[in-house]
């Protein structure tokens, strides 16, 4: 169960005032079991069938109480015990309203084999129109971010966690950095990448982020965006 290194990359963090809440969609496969059993280093558990992930990651925001939010899917965790200090450190230093960093994907039976690496860079906002986006694991936004532009549009399947920092970074243009550091590891195995079909059919949900925020991409956009990742291989 690969829950288990989600939940203790978190519970094993040195900074220790964090309000972790635990979304499960209701699940069979022994997870919840797993789940309860930190129960006691959990703010909150709520285990009941959902409508796929940014429901999910919706249904957590809207009870999250703290300044920043950051999201960790069953399939990530963190890379070390100091990453949320860091985080919080970047936010204390610098007059931002979110942050990301950068990311390994890893092979689903070795957490140690890497397989590709994210290496995201600094931020500018005009590299969206290059296909680029920041890896959402580790994008981190203050709730009064959400609180003034919204969640997750559940109607963009895959595609919702990009529309959100397109409306985030690019539309409204808050005020982001870039931490230089691999802070999460996620396996492979995504929904848009397990299938040339996923793959197109992420791309025109792609297409309409930018189209619902009444904005126009460059020409390029939809083609640089999945050749971006062919680096991330070398």
């Amino acid at each position: 169960m690969y829950v288990k290194d989600a939940i203790e990359s978190v519970i094993n963090q040195s900074y220790n005032n964090i309000e972790y809440i635990v979304i499960d969609g209701g699940s069979t496969d022994g997870s919840i079991e797993i789940i309860q059993s930190y129960a006691s280093k959990i703010s909150t558990i709520i285990s009941e069938t959902d409508n796929g992930i940014y429901d999910a990651m919706n249904k957590g925001l809207s009870i999250a109480t703290g300044d920043i939010v950051a999201f960790l899917n069953a399939d990530d965790f963190y890379t070390n015990s100091e990453i949320i200090q860091n985080i919080v450190n970047e936010f204390r230093n610098k007059n931002i309203d979110a942050c990301y960093a950068d990311l390994d994907y890893i092979s689903r039976t070795d957490k140690n084999r890497i397989v590709r690496k994210w290496r995201s860079g600094s931020f500018n906002i005009n590299r969206f129109k290059k296909g680029w986006m920041p890896p959402h694991p580790t994008f981190f936004a203050k709730k009064s971010i959400y609180n003034a532009y919204g969640g997750y549009n559940q109607l963009l399947n895959s595609s919702a966690d990009y529309e959100l920092m397109l409306r985030f970074c690019y539309v409204n243009k808050i005020n982001v950095s870039h931490l230089n550091a691999v802070i999460v590891k996620m396996r492979l195995g995504g929904q848009s990448n397990r299938s040339l079909k996923n793959r197109i059919l992420a791309n025109l949900q792609d297409r309409k982020a930018w189209e619902i925020n009444s904005i126009r991409p460059a020409w390029y956009t939809f083609l640089l965006k999945p050749l971006s990742k062919i680096k991330q291989y070398l």
